[in-house]
């Protein structure tokens, strides 16, 4: 087995606090509110993001959702 790291990466990101505007901005109008969740097209197709989480403009231009507790442990600002 061998270790691998990494490469460092400078990501966009915006918090879902309830600013459905801005993130719906963000993600060029690939986003939906519905029942309370944020619903983002990604390249796996739809997926929830709930209130606290990151949405993330990935290396190749793509969208995800990624949880606090992740996002704190995977990145720092920059």
């Amino acid at each position: 087995m061998a270790m691998y790291r990494k490469k460092p990466v400078v990501i966009e990101a915006v918090q879902f606090t309830g600013n459905f505007d801005e993130i719906e901005k963000f993600v060029g109008g690939d986003a939906e509110f519905r029942d309370g969740e944020l619903i983002i097209a990604t390249l796996e197709g739809p997926l929830r993001a709930s209130p606290n989480d990151w949405i993330i403009k990935g290396i190749k231009g793509e969208f995800y959702p990624c949880k606090p507790d992740i996002f704190e442990a995977t990145y720092d600002a920059a």
